[in-house]
């Protein structure tokens, strides 16, 4: 099957958005079919995109420019998409969060809508519920269950689509580059964050458990140089160390280094600049990239959380707001070794048994015309 895959932000850039776009392109190819990715340039520019992210070369990318960041700019931007789509290698299958491209190539193609949150803008809201309700997408795709019931809330099952629950996914571990040389003090036991540094995110969090525990070092991986120079810029405890971003495809080294990881995220989660709050719909793919190294996760305990982590399954779960439990839950995994590798092995079988990338991408294939039930293409 022929896929064109409709990304609405920019290929490379600093945003999980991106790497979520490049993960499921190289899980489509994976699964037999042929994929060309459509996103617009690049916040920046790399030698060679597919490295950057750490996927194969399995498919092809297109960048789409528009004139500028307006509606009446993505209207034209999404123009130019589909004349792209009606040539002489039309896809089989539209798919991806593209709001105004999808909405161009109606009529093209079957289609198959993924959306993160719940649309909130006039202006989208009002082409998202004309897209949903014209009969045109095959299904809608999610990612929790919490932001399945708010489109059930929204729009009414009547006339919507077929909704897939699908959280996001790792890749199974890599064999590691040579590992990067981490700041901190020989023999300290060392606690991981690897993430944006967002509000809601936990960054404060973070930096008092540093201050209560002064004899580990904290290493926070990622963020945009805005955000770096933000926190990086405020007083902090010594042992907590700020590493900025890095490429997707070279956080993998990091993560054998830690001994614990943290995902401390708080009752509100904002994107970039503020612009959204996610928080209720979440599916973090850091929680899934932890749980794939096999690595001993203390996560906030939200009920987004729960729809993946459970207590003293595969993670420890703490309140957000009570650092002294969170404390208290690095001193235990810290003291009993058999504990973290229980929790660490349990998340690492889960995790590459239900939601590795290709899992994902299976399941939101599966039953489409011209492929088999698991979502690869027919033989």
């Amino acid at each position: 099957m022929r896929i064109a895959y409709l990304h609405p932000g920019s290929v490379p850039s600093l945003y999980a958005n991106s790497v979520h776009a490049m993960r499921m392109c190289d899980a489509f190819t994976q699964g037999g079919h042929e994929v060309t990715l459509y996103t617009t340039p690049g916040t920046f520019t790399v030698d060679d995109p597919h490295a950057y992210y750490g996927v194969r070369p399995r498919f092809h990318i297109r960048w789409v420019s528009g004139p500028d960041w307006t509606p009446a700019g993505y209207r034209i931007r999404a123009a130019r998409v589909r004349d792209l789509l009606t040539g002489p290698d039309a896809p089989d299958l539209v798919y991806g969060h593209d709001l105004y491209a999808l909405t161009a190539a109606v009529g093209v193609a079957p289609l198959v809508y993924e959306t993160h949150r719940l649309r909130d803008d006039p202006n989208t809201l009002g082409i998202e519920a004309r897209l949903l309700k014209s009969g045109s997408p095959a299904r809608v795709v999610v990612i929790t269950h919490a932001l399945a019931h708010a489109y059930r809330a929204a729009y009414g099952d009547e006339g919507l689509p077929p909704i897939v629950v699908a959280p996001e996914g790792a890749d199974p571990p890599a064999s590691p580059a040579d590992p990067p040389t981490l700041p901190g003090r020989p023999g300290a036991p060392r606690i991981g964050y690897v993430g944006h540094l967002y509000e809601g995110r936990g960054i404060e969090l973070i930096l008092e458990l540093a201050d209560r525990l002064p004899g580990l070092d904290f290493h926070l991986v990622g963020g945009t140089p805005e955000d770096l120079a933000r926190w990086g810029g405020r007083p902090h405890p010594t042992n907590a160390h700020f590493h900025g971003h890095r490429p997707p495809g070279a956080v993998w080294s990091y993560y054998p280094l830690f001994d614990v990881v943290l995902a401390p995220y708080q009752t509100k989660v904002y994107t970039a600049d503020g612009l959204g709050e996610t928080g209720r719909w979440a599916s973090p793919m850091k929680v899934f990239e932890y749980m794939a190294q096999g690595l001993a996760v203390i996560a906030s305990d939200l009920p987004i959380l729960r729809e993946i982590l459970q207590d003293r399954v595969n993670c420890l779960l703490r309140p957000p707001a009570e650092p002294a439990a969170w404390t208290d839950a690095l001193l235990e995994l810290l003291a009993d070794e058999p504990l973290r590798r229980a929790l660490g092995a349990e998340a690492r079988r889960q995790a590459l048994g239900r939601y590795t990338w290709r899992h994902r991408a299976d399941r939101v294939l599966a039953g489409l015309p011209g492929l088999g039930p698991g979502g690869s293409k027919a033989l």
